[in-house]
């Protein structure tokens, strides 16, 4: 089993940081600074730990269980509990807080000031720290206070009513996107005010909602709008105006293709075995392919040809270095692909008698301080005796004291 008394050698060794966090967004940001070589210490209520703890899919042994949502977004991290709503609690975060560089907590606007570790009280403390919260809204504005999930990211940012087919209802994107994408923003964002912590030694409020964030990813939605008064609707899979861009009927499923300027169409006519189409007056550039109806009636059809009797596999090795071609994969394929195994990008934490996870990896490839993802994520407080020796200087007698007065589990 990886030992993780060790902070791993990485880009971000020496980085203390404290994850607060629950579920998704938070643990998922700290768990790529925990990749990329920070000492990540996971502080849960003991009372109430993390949910996802009890999410699915699970390891098991027995009677004994171990999430494997838990795993893939805590992984590489120290365990420790604490009851901030103890007498006391409060204090001992503020221990950890002193030695600590960076806070990360996803919790509704309000609730740390409730607890009485606050930003505001926290900088006090530790006037370097950075502290990185993730909420539904922001901390300010008149929403501020509003709970959300991820739904309420996807609807409140219009990324919802975007996807999905024409005349039909909106369709909500299959995963979180309104937690993935406030994870990204606060890594870019956590670093970006470490690197000027670490320059000046004034920390900094880095604040991240999930609206902001879905709403960031909508491509050209919002100059549409502001530009010509275009409101985004869903268009299926087909682009607003590239052509041919979108999904295509193989022998064996679907791929996607996407050769929509001249260069790749001139190369896709003559890979397929159709060189006239290249100088086809019809649809001989990538304007006159553009043209809805010219693509319905000329392009789509003769693609549509090219691929409907060839599998996949087939149009991947035929044309998948020339032009842009893909098999669209169910995640079977993907985890099981030689290129996916290429990249690294499923590694495997050992679980002892609970078996091993294997989980994505980290997709951020660095030559000389590589990630290290393929670890197991911590049990409820299982390295706590560690993390306060070390990082709060407390000796057995003090964290006996502590566990007596319900302050640690």
């Amino acid at each position: 089993m990886t030992d993780l008394s060790l902070p791993p050698a990485g880009s971000l060794e020496g980085v203390v940081v404290l994850d607060l966090s629950r579920v998704l967004a938070g643990p998922y940001a700290a768990q790529m600074l925990a990749d990329l070589g920070a000492t990540v210490i996971k502080v849960e209520n003991p009372k109430d730990p993390d949910v996802s703890r009890g999410f699915p899919p699970y390891l098991t042994d027995g009677e004994e269980e171990f999430s494997g949502y838990y795993g893939q977004y805590n992984r590489g991290k120290l365990g420790i509990g604490i009851d901030l709503a103890a007498p006391g609690g409060p204090e001992v975060l503020k221990d950890l807080v002193r030695r600590a560089d960076v806070l990360i907590e996803n919790f509704r606007p309000g609730t740390m000031e409730k607890l009485g570790v606050s930003w505001e009280v926290l900088r006090e403390v530790n006037p370097r720290l950075v502290y990185t919260a993730i909420s539904g809204f922001g901390q300010t504005g008149s929403r501020r206070r509003r709970p959300a999930f991820d739904n309420i990211a996807q609807a409140q940012s219009g990324l919802w009513s975007m996807n999905g087919y024409p005349d039909q209802p909106p369709v909500r994107v299959g995963v979180t996107m309104g937690d993935l994408s406030a994870t990204l923003f606060a890594v870019v964002g956590t670093l970006a005010a470490l690197r000027h912590a670490e320059r000046t030694g004034e920390g900094q409020l880095v604040d991240v909602a999930q609206v902001d964030s879905t709403l960031a990813l909508t491509e050209t939605a919002v100059v549409d709008y502001t530009v010509t008064g275009k409101v985004a609707q869903p268009a299926g899979n087909e682009h607003a105006w590239v052509r041919p861009y979108e999904l295509f009927d193989c022998a064996d499923g679907q791929v996607f293709f996407g050769a929509y300027t001249d260069k790749l169409w001139r190369a896709s006519c003559e890979l397929f075995g159709s060189p006239e189409a290249a100088d086809d007056p019809e649809i001989d550039t990538m304007r006159k392919r553009f043209d809805p109806e010219v693509y319905e009636r000329r392009v789509k059809p003769l693609v549509a040809e090219w691929l409907a009797t060839r599998t996949k596999a087939e149009l991947e090795e035929l044309a998948g270095d020339v032009v842009p071609l893909a098999a669209i994969k169910d995640i079977g394929e993907v985890v099981d692909d030689p290129g996916t195994a290429e990249r690294d990008m499923i590694v495997t934490a050992d679980y002892g008698d609970l078996g091993q996870l294997r989980m994505f990896g980290q997709p951020i490839k660095l030559s000389a301080t590589p990630a290290t993802p393929a670890r197991r994520a911590n049990r409820l407080a299982e390295h706590a005796e560690q993390v306060f020796a070390e990082y709060a200087g407390y000796d057995a007698e003090r964290l006996a004291a502590l566990r007596e007065a319900g302050v640690l589990p």
